[in-house]
């Protein structure tokens, strides 16, 4: 049952421990402009929301209340203005996710929901009310605008439990409007799609007869962004009016294609894979019994970048880059095995406050984009929290701040490089995905969508700044690194099958969401497909059909079984508590089509090799240009600090 079917809700509001510990609150007014530090003093207590179906009794109540104790208790009433931080509206945050499951676990299946908040009691030293100056440093200190929002009351918070009447499809009127039209839709949707893109698919729709829909433009964006397909890599070159023989993609591969030695795959899946050996691994058998096993078992590999999200949010940005690199392993050939990570950060300058460096300027930035400090502070925890939560040690990385005035143009990483890398093993006859025959099932594994991580594909391949702001903050996730752990159990469980692994071929959802996997899954197997809209889990009643075919809710992998496999996943699935949703089948032609029971419409009916196969490959041509450089300047710089 989809949210939106439900019967209304009652919520309780139930207080908490205490939320900063005095350090963490002495770290907090360190954070803010000295005079309104030195003016205030800060309180905070945790407060619980819990959506009921039906009123608890007695027995219920009680339990309830000891699964919310809780930390230090706090004592007496609070004083002074309130600030609430809560989750983003139209999201569950992660302590959410864990939380109902505890408490329906504990025989509370009445709890629909159990949702946490922070609220700041801020009282000033003088009396008066805080200046709108003062309040916006607090709102930006307390609170990070990409997974939370911040109110002045607690009856704000029914927010987080509202139910919206789901929105319909869209269409850009291109037949009345021509070219045009698909250049506005470019900018209001954040599509960063090139002029020939554009071309292309105006040419395409022209053709065709239709208006194109918010769906299929959004679907386009996001599967051939450069953060997707590597455009500018594959790209051709023309140098000060030569040709280049090989493309940036073609020059990385050479090495691979002159010493293949040792190399199962390479640049075709979702990671690598290196000759192994026979080994032994310990694992159940079909019968459930824990026990050695030989296995012919490879080595995965894989290292990306999560550029964008950090440079916008920090920890969930480098939080949300390990678990997707975590879920390339976890979906490589037939399913892999993730065993150990490492993050890695290049940032600008650091201006640490009283610790400038005699080689720092500070050049500005866009104001949405965190400062290389910031980065550096939150980031770096945001990757390692991942990595610990899913259960993958976090065993290495790197780190470096540059920035350098060159001739005139400033050369930094303001939009940061973040390095989320890692290691695992795959069995050797399941490295490769399998063909899919019509009739396979195409399933959605693990969490529901959310109205958060819209475009990020789109987003990432912009630089930092060029963006509509509102556009680059959706385009965000949110990390929750238990329910990816549940997906990867139930990965672990079909390839211990060995030969009867019930997965025929899997990817991971990432950039694009379900709009870029689906369709990913569909193509590398041979088929076209039919999906069913409604049959995606959702937890945002609320989302157009774009929104909920494009968003990139986390932890979520796609999937093909034969349909005479469906009750052996759905078994797994269910001891696993993980979450999955039979959305499409495949079909014998190269259509991509998706159907919207609740409207009667189609968002998507397009080919395959329309949207994968055939959009126009870049081509850069540039002039090499004379630098004067001015000779390097070390006065009032030391080596021994400088090092």
């Amino acid at each position: 049952m989809n949210p939106h079917d439900a019967p209304p809700q009652q919520i309780l509001t139930l207080p908490g421990a205490v939320a900063l510990s005095p350090f963490r609150v002495e770290k907090l007014l360190a954070s803010l402009p000295r005079a309104l530090a030195e003016a205030i003093t800060i309180d905070t207590r945790f407060v619980h929301f819990v959506a009921l179906a039906a009123p608890l009794d007695a027995g219920e109540t009680q339990v309830l209340e000891k699964l919310l104790t809780y930390g230090t208790p706090a004592t007496g009433a609070p004083q002074g203005v309130l600030l609430l931080v809560l989750p983003r509206f139209g999201t569950v945050s992660p302590w959410s996710s864990k939380a109902t499951d505890i408490v329906r676990n504990c025989g509370l299946a009445k709890i629909e929901r159990v949702e946490r908040a922070v609220a700041y009691y801020i009282t000033a030293r003088d009396p008066g009310p805080l200046s709108e100056r003062s309040r916006r440093a607090l709102d930006r200190a307390i609170h990070d605008r990409m997974t939370e929002t911040v109110v002045t009351g607690f009856a704000e918070a029914e927010r987080l439990f509202e139910r919206h009447a789901p929105k319909p499809l869209a269409t850009v009127e291109l037949l009345a409007g021509g070219r045009a039209a698909l250049d506005d839709a470019n900018a209001s949707m954040g599509l960063a799609l090139a002029p020939d893109e554009i071309d292309y698919l105006h040419e395409h729709f022209t053709r065709i007869g239709r208006n194109p829909t918010d769906v299929e433009l959004m679907m386009f964006a996001q599967a051939n962004s450069e953060h997707c397909r590597h455009k500018i890599f594959n790209a051709s070159w023309t140098i000060d009016g030569q040709a280049q023989d090989a493309s940036l993609f073609q020059m990385i591969r050479n090495t691979h294609a002159k010493s293949p030695r040792g190399t199962i795959v390479a640049y075709s899946d979702n990671s690598a894979v290196m000759e192994g050996a026979p080994i032994e691994r310990f694992y159940p058998d079909g019968g459930g019994e824990w026990k050695y096993s030989t296995d012919l078992t490879h080595i995965l590999m894989k290292v990306e970048t999560h550029n964008h999200p950090t440079a916008i949010a920090p920890h969930p940005g480098a939080g949300t880059g390990a678990g997707g690199e975590i879920r390339d392993e976890g979906s490589t050939g037939t399913g892999g095995k993730p065993k150990a990570g490492l993050t890695g950060f290049s940032v600008s300058n650091l201006e640490i406050p009283e610790a400038r460096q005699p080689w720092e300027t500070a050049y500005g930035k866009p104001d949405r984009i965190a400062s290389a400090l910031t980065i550096m502070i939150d980031g770096p925890i945001g990757g390692a929290a991942f990595n610990n939560e899913f259960g993958r040690p976090n065993l290495a990385g790197y780190f470096r701040s540059f920035e350098l005035n060159a001739g005139g143009e400033v050369r930094g990483y303001h939009k940061p490089i973040m390095l989320a890398g890692g290691y695992g093993n795959i069995a050797a006859q399941h490295t490769a995905k399998k063909p899919l025959g019509p009739g396979a099932l195409f399933i959605q594994l693990g969490g529901p969508g959310f109205l958060i991580g819209l475009g990020g594909g789109a987003a990432s391949s912009m630089a930092s700044g060029q963006n509509v702001e509102s556009l680059d903050f959706d385009s965000v996730q949110r990390a929750n690194a238990e329910l990816e752990r549940r997906c990867q159990e139930v990965i672990d469980a079909c390839w211990q099958m060995g030969s009867r692994n019930p997965i025929l071929s899997i990817h991971d959802v990432g950039a694009g969401g379900l709009s870029n996997a689906f369709p990913e899954l569909a193509h590398s197997g041979g088929v076209g497909v039919q999906f069913d809209l409604r049959k995606i889990p959702i937890e945002e009643p609320g989302m157009t059909p774009m929104q909920i075919w494009s968003n990139e809710s986390q932890e979520r992998y796609v999937l093909a079984v034969d349909v005479t496999r469906l009750e052996d996943l759905r078994r797994i699935c269910e001891r696993e508590r993980c979450l999955f949703a039979v959305v499409g089948e495949a079909r014998e032609d190269p259509q991509l089509v998706v159907e919207d029971a609740l409207f009667g419409n189609r968002p998507v009916d397009m080919p395959l090799e329309v949207l994968l196969g055939k959009p126009p490959r870049m081509h850069r041509e540039v002039k090499r240009r004379a630098r004067a450089l001015e000779p390097v300047a070390l006065s009032g710089i030391k080596l021994a600090e400088a090092a």
